[in-house]
């Protein structure tokens, strides 16, 4: 009687998506649950997978399949929400599941050798046991240890550690045999994950609500799932409700996960929720360090951290007790991955709530159009707060028109006069440019050059602090050269302006005060963004310059002064989207000024002063702003209204990359041909057709139904893999795309 072999079934980290069958590996008895890790063989080569399901059955001769060489986890890695919510973004944006599973892990865990950290536990031992509390006449703090493991046994330092007890006083019993210790893989929750008393809980004592605030918190219903729109003006304390809310979920001994859009904005984050609460809070991004991020992550994925603050990449945290998910800055094009599995985390946050039946709030002053659309049918309930906390007013804005006027580095006179006016009164301005670097280019005025990107169709952008040509769609450097390669002209012009120079042209301007650029350049340090907000506030008047990593999040008391140097480029842009991130981005950089108890005053420099969707926008505000632009779109029949992907393909030789985009045209048109339903443009070159060397084109696609444009897809990515052109090019389907270039 023959006996069926155990089968796993693995997710592997390859373009093809599908799993994999092997074989137990030699001399294992069990086989491992589902969400475990494995290493097997895979060609010439060894990868580490996930398994994802166990059977008796192959589809593939029994003969033929290779015995899995170890199993990594006897637990899984994942729980079940973050499982189930890998296998729906691989699902919905058409990516291998082995890709995103591991992707979803932190980088150690990616590895053969990566294993979970381990906690040290002490213990008794027997002689320790037969002691007598007087053995410790002379040594109170090792009877107080002594006294701890003979009441609750085997415990973890840590836990130890927090009832007072020292470490010493433990190395002292283990030298005289009394006690030991041992590494161990914390594989569950200690104690600290029960419910909590208020007293307990909190720090510090909560703010008082204002009646929109009370009304908003009032709306919210526990242990369900709901989505909630907090749509509230820069200001309106939006911060406090979040707070309260998680104070009632950890109340239950739940966790909480909140998502920000940048890592500069999780250091301020995670200060005031620690200043509120008192339990582990968990950061996981980028900016942490490997190690550190392997030990939040198991952190988190035991219980033991109670509230997890991260960017995109947390939405797949393994998070058992989930109880409750803030999505701030909802809008931001942050929450976008742009390459690889091109997900969306606040899609993505929404879907597991759904999944694990907690509510979830979206936070933002400025909604994005598919949330706002969402709120205004009712599926989202809308909480709107229309007051700035502690009774600051709003800003007032001005329109500075720039036709015909001197400008000192893209500064107007006004603008120059309105700041110097600010510093005067102890105040603080901030500068609003979003496009870093000294100059945008290099030109020569005798022959016309300019320094160009050798892989990019682009300009390089010449920076000052280094001293250096940049691309900043490739990365690529150079240095500028001394006189013209054309025509050998011994003059070259920097043309335009970037963060750089507006900070220049500043510290010559205002002398006496202290110039602060905020940047992707000058922030790279791990410790920038605090020491900033230190400097700012201190309260001492000074100039604040930067990109748009002004605009998100911040509260800055002492400004009552934004100029925004230029509004144009959102009003002129090719992307479909470009009005709505133009409304956004001045809202929100507007709402750094006058947050407090000084009066704000916010400046737009425009050569366009008088565009409607400009006028609209100051004059009556961001909702009726949004609301005009979901007409425009609705008559256009494009998203929210429609369900949009676009098929990517890039390639050294452009007529690879056309063609596949030709081929896979035709194969979707078959599919579901083109109709008042259907729409297909394509295949046309990207914004910037060459990047690093690469031809770039795309196939648009906009379906009136997600699941028609879903079972197109599928096909569609089942067809295109077959394909031997597909393997000479690189190609990918972005499913809701927030970036058109």
């Amino acid at each position: 009687m023959s006996v069926n072999p155990t089968i796993l079934h693995v997710a592997l980290p390859t373009p093809l998506n599908r799993l994999f069958d092997y074989l137990l590996p030699v001399g294992a008895e069990n086989a491992p649950p589902a969400g475990c890790r494995v290493l097997v063989p895979f060609g010439h080569q060894q990868k580490v997978g996930v398994v994802m399901a166990v059977s008796g059955q192959s589809s593939y001769p029994l003969d033929k399949l290779k015995p899995a060489l170890t199993l990594l986890d006897s637990e899984p890695l994942f729980c079940q929400g973050a499982l189930s919510l890998c296998q729906f973004a691989a699902q919905y944006y058409h990516y291998p599941l082995g890709e995103v599973l591991i992707g979803a892990l932190p980088q150690k865990l990616r590895e053969a050798d990566g294993t979970l950290p381990t906690c040290n536990q002490w213990q008794l031992t027997r002689e320790g046991l037969g002691l007598n509390p007087k053995s410790f006449k002379r040594s109170p703090k090792q009877l107080a240890a002594w006294q701890a493991l003979l009441d609750a046994g085997p415990t973890l330092e840590a836990q130890l550690i927090a009832t007072g007890i020292e470490r010493s006083s433990l190395k002292k019993l283990e030298e005289k045999a009394f006690a030991e210790c041992q590494a161990i893989t914390v594989k569950r929750a200690t104690a600290s994950t029960e419910q909590l008393l208020t007293e307990q809980l909190l720090k510090e004592t909560p703010k008082d609500l204002n009646a929109e605030q009370q009304s908003a918190f009032d709306a919210l219903r526990f242990h369900r799932f709901h989505c909630y729109l907090l749509d509230g003006v820069t200001g309106s304390g939006k911060t406090e409700i979040y707070l309260q809310a998680i104070s009632r979920v950890l109340q239950a001994g739940m966790q909480a996960l909140v998502l920000v859009p940048e890592i500069g904005l999780t250091p301020q984050t995670v200060e005031r929720f620690r200043a509120r609460f008192n339990v582990p809070v968990t950061e996981l991004h980028s900016n942490v360090a490997k190690g550190a991020r392997l030990e939040n992550w198991h952190q988190a994925s035991i219980g033991e951290a109670r509230i997890v603050i991260g960017t995109r990449l947390a939405v797949f945290a393994s998070l058992p007790k989930l109880g409750m998910i803030i999505v701030d800055e909802e809008h931001d094009l942050s929450f976008k991955q742009q390459d690889g599995l091109r997900y969306n985390a606040r899609d993505l946050a929404i879907v597991r709530a759904k999944n694990a039946n907690i509510p979830l709030i979206l936070g933002s002053a400025t909604p994005s159009l598919e949330s706002l659309n969402h709120a205004l049918n009712e599926r989202y309930t809308h909480l709107r707060l229309r007051e700035r906390a502690g009774g600051a007013k709003p800003p007032a804005y001005q329109v500075v028109d720039m036709r015909g006027q001197e400008t000192s580095a893209g500064l107007s006179q006004f603008a120059l006069e309105a700041i110097g006016q600010t510093l005067g009164r102890g105040e603080q301005a901030l500068v609003f440019l979003n496009r870093r670097g000294f100059a945008p280019s290099l030109i020569c005025q005798s022959c016309g050059w300019s320094a160009a990107c050798h892989a990019c169709d682009a300009r390089m952008t010449l920076h000052n602090s280094p001293y250096k040509l940049h691309c900043h769609h490739c990365g690529s450097e150079n240095y500028p050269p001394k006189h013209c390669p054309s025509c050998f002209a011994p003059q070259l012009t920097a043309l335009g302006q970037g963060t750089e120079r507006a900070e220049e042209t500043l510290a010559q301007a205002f002398s006496n005060y202290p110039v602060l650029r905020v940047d992707q350049d000058s922030m790279q340090r791990k410790s920038a963004m605090a020491e900033l907000n230190n400097t700012v506030n201190s309260g001492k008047p000074c100039l604040l310059v930067g990109t748009q990593m002004l605009a998100k999040g911040h509260h800055f008391p002492k400004v009552t002064l934004v100029v925004i140097m230029d509004a144009d480029q959102g009003l002129l842009s090719g992307d479909f989207r470009g009005i709505e991130r133009m409304g956004q981005l001045v809202t929100q950089v507007a709402g750094r000024a006058g947050r407090e108890e000084a009066a704000g005053t916010v400046l737009i420099q425009s050569f366009r002063p008088d565009h409607p969707m400009l006028q609209c926008l100051i004059h009556q505000g961001y909702g009726p702003f949004a609301s005009a632009l979901l007409q425009e779109r609705q008559q256009a029949k494009m998203p929210p209204f429609s369900a949009m992907a676009l098929v990517r393909a890039e390639c050294k030789r452009p007529e690879n990359a056309k063609a596949l985009l030709t081929k896979a045209a035709q194969i979707a048109r078959s599919l579901c041909p083109p109709s008042q339903h259907a729409g297909y443009i394509g295949p046309i070159p990207a914004f910037l057709e060459r990047r690093n060397e690469r031809f770039r084109y795309q196939l648009q696609m906009v379906f009136s139904h997600r699941q028609e444009r879903g079972r197109v897809l599928n096909e569609l990515a089942t067809a295109l893999e077959a394909l031997p052109l597909a393997k000479r090019v690189r190609w990918s389907i972005d499913v809701d795309p927030q970036d058109m270039s």
